[in-house]
């Protein structure tokens, strides 16, 4: 039986030459206990369609009914869990809860009211914590809080506006988790709203993929058995066939070819050194021990005495690898990588980049944050060439100009060259800092995380003009991230680093996977998911903080 159904549903905001179409003849049933997840690109339509199943907007034509009647505004039998939770500071969790309670079941007596209360707050696991306020809560418990709120409201229908995006990818995992044991239990109806495949598939009974043009797109049948257990998906093969499958047709729907190609470099040569065509930096790849990390450590004062983060980081990269650095959070990837940047002074031992010691920062080495730190009044064209100019010195304005532009070009800016930055999304500012760094044609670079802020399909995206970018250049590179797939799709090597403190090198997976690399074919490579295994492996071990023996084998190679 369909308990929501959209006809012939558009949508669309302002008016004359302002308006923006944002969906379009939408026709959609949810079926009663229902799992439906909608998956797209940012710009898709995607809180527009389930603020309007919520009744927090109307339609600009068409009709979107719950059970048969016209949904006119906010209804108690339909639930909504947003992306940010809006919890009331000055109450517990409990006084959270119970503010929900009281706002729909007046009549209740007040016993009752607080086993309700008692009994989500315990299935979302926050007794413990009922008496804390907001403040003292992390992120995940306060998304927990507002699961637990919109459950006490006993809803019929719970409408998931991406309430999992804001959190780490631990606790991400675990609140799907209980998301899914929450529905199996009650079988209430499900529409969430996800970027995310692998979540989307371990949730969903049907996924339907949004078009950017604000149609719906195609729709997919989720067949495999549930209860779905997350690490044992990578070896079933209907996840892996499923996943593919999705991919492919997002990619398609949504990751236009942006790379263009009618710019050349010139033949100017920076400050460090290097030549500046890609063809003759592409030359000397052979060359051992490009970047040498001996004895690495770093060791932090504390009140209670000196803290050592990393320690005895031994490894050796070869010129133009790429290297992913991966391990959960505090096990030390970044203070690596900004030792590395000469951003960070070396407590011990030392680090060598062609032969020469690392001591300070240097343009040679080109760093992309998570946050692109730009200047938000200069236009892209304007904050790459602050690098350009101090590193080509001896290059006339104009060949300066054209390093900068065939890079901008290069990452798929050409027409939005003189944007000014705080009027970019934030994955064309991720743009603009990978165009800069590339600009600065360094001898390493350096990416902290840094697709960590996009949603993981504009994150696809940008993985690709990465990828096409370094293909040209075959820069030597490190990328930290904590994304599994990410690390293995970028690298030629995947390190992997045990928790802290006192971490270091617990394993290192080579990865021999065909270049060029595109997402779609590694998904449908055989070894594909033997290599993603081995770092889910690795991973799990160290999951909640433990620090297994470290193994012979990976001394061995660290050391190497």
């Amino acid at each position: 039986m369909s308990v929501l159904e959209f006809k012939n549903v558009s949508k669309s905001f302002g008016e004359g030459t302002a308006r923006t179409d944002v969906l379009k003849n939408i026709n959609l049933q949810v079926q009663e206990g229902e799992f439906l997840v909608l998956l797209g690109f940012s710009g898709t339509g995607k809180t527009t369609l389930i603020n309007l199943m919520a009744g927090l907007d109307q339609p600009s034509s068409g009709s979107v009914t719950y059970r048969g009647e016209a949904i006119t505004g906010p209804g108690p039998e339909r639930g909504v869990i947003f992306q940010r939770y809006s919890l009331m500071p000055w109450l517990t969790v409990n006084g959270n809860v119970s503010l929900a309670v009281d706002t729909i079941f007046p009549g209740m007596a007040r016993a009752e009211k607080q086993a309700k209360v008692d009994h989500y707050v315990g299935m979302v696991g926050l007794s413990h914590a009922a008496h804390r306020r907001p403040a003292e809560l992390s992120g995940g418990m306060r998304q927990r809080v507002n699961v637990a709120r919109a459950l006490a409201m006993d809803p019929e229908v719970l409408l998931l506006d991406e309430p999992l995006s804001a959190l780490d990818a631990l606790t991400r995992a675990n609140l799907a988790d209980e998301i899914e044991a929450i529905w199996q239990a009650d079988r209430k109806t499900c529409v969430l709203i996800t970027n995310d495949v692998d979540e989307a598939i371990l949730l969903a009974d049907r996924i339907i993929a949004l078009n950017p043009d604000g149609t719906l797109g195609e729709a997919f049948q989720v067949s495999i058995p549930r209860p779905r257990d997350r690490s044992a998906m990578n070896t079933n093969d209907s996840f892996k066939r499923l996943r593919a499958e999705v991919t492919s047709c997002l990619m398609d729907a949504g990751i236009a070819a942006r790379v263009e190609g009618s710019r050349s470099l010139p033949d100017v040569t920076p400050i460090h050194g290097l030549p500046a065509a890609v063809a003759e930096a592409s030359k000397t790849m052979t060359e051992e021990r490009f970047l040498d990390f001996s004895q690495l450590h770093k060791i932090y004062p504390t009140p209670k005495g000196p803290l050592t983060v990393v320690e005895d980081f031994n490894l050796k990269i070869n010129k133009g690898e790429f290297i992913s650095l991966i391990g959960h959070s505090g096990c030390g990837k970044s203070t690596v990588l900004t030792m590395a940047a000469g951003l960070n002074a070396i407590s011990e031992g030392a680090i060598k980049l062609d032969r020469r010691h690392v001591e300070g920062a240097d343009p040679e080495r080109a760093v992309v944050f998570q946050s692109p730190n730009l200047f938000p009044w200069l236009t892209a064209r304007e904050n790459c060439a602050i690098g350009v100019d101090k590193v080509y010195p001896k290059a006339s304005q104009a060949e300066r100009q054209d390093v900068v532009e065939y890079y901008l070009e290069r990452v798929g800016l050409a027409d939005a060259m003189d944007k000014p930055a705080n009027a970019m999304s934030n994955g064309m500012q991720q743009r603009v800092g990978i165009a800069r760094a590339f600009a600065l044609s360094p001898k390493l670079l350096l990416l902290d995380e840094p697709f960590g802020m996009l949603d993981s399909l504009t994150r696809w995206e940008l993985q690709e003009v990465l990828m096409e970018v370094w293909s040209r250049t075959k820069v030597t590179a490190i990328c930290v991230t904590h994304d599994v797939d990410e690390a293995i799709l970028l690298a030629d090597r995947v390190v992997m680093m045990t928790n802290g403190p006192q971490a270091t090198i617990g394993r290192i997976t080579d990865v021999d996977l065909p270049r060029p690399r595109t997402r779609k074919a590694l998904l449908e490579h055989p070894d594909y998911y033997t290599y993603r295994q081995e770092v889910l492996d690795f991973l799990e071990e160290y999951e909640h903080g433990a620090k297994p023996a470290p193994k012979p084998a990976a001394d061995k190679i660290a050391a190497e």
